[in-house]
């Protein structure tokens, strides 16, 4: 189909108080992570390579929550 085609996409927009925002959609264009505000758009460039970086090896860790 369609949206097994597509791949998980990273959107950058601005926020309603002026502030650059990330949303990661998955390929059926559901929001899966969404990161917090940034001054500036290559600030929030940054978090989204941080992200890609670090979420390769990253462990699962179950809380009592």
């Amino acid at each position: 189909s369609k949206e097994e085609c597509m791949a998980a996409k990273f959107e950058v927009f601005k926020g309603k108080g002026g502030d650059f925002r990330f949303r990661l959609k998955a390929a059926n264009g559901k929001v899966i992570c969404q990161g917090q505000g940034y001054k500036s758009k290559d600030a929030c460039m940054k978090g989204i390579e941080s992200i890609k970086k670090n979420a390769k090896g990253a462990t699962v860790v179950q809380t009592d929550a």
